[in-house]
């Protein structure tokens, strides 16, 4: 995204901005967490990839979202110094 793609009427919030506000960085990384294809930075293009569909069945290994992580009773997430929601 550049300072050009801006319609005219909102060139005013970018005025100050360098040049390139976006530079991308899109990247293909496999359900196992590995880089399969580095990030594009600073160009238009296509990541093209050769996906292993297994490598979803083994990631459930590590984190089960249906499984235990979602059982309130065995499992809970805190963010502390977060504000308190409001239970009802």
């Amino acid at each position: 995204m550049t300072k050009a793609m801006y319609p005219e009427k909102y060139q005013y919030a970018v005025a100050n901005e360098k040049d390139n506000l976006c530079p991308g960085g899109s990247v293909i990384v496999s359900p196992l967490c590995k880089i399969i294809e580095d990030p594009l930075f600073d160009k238009a293009g296509a990541l093209v990839a050769e996906l292993d569909l297994e490598d979803i069945k083994r990631s459930k290994l590590d984190f089960d979202v249906i499984g235990h992580y979602s059982r309130n009773d065995i499992f809970e997430f805190k963010v502390y110094n977060q504000p308190e929601t409001i239970k009802e």
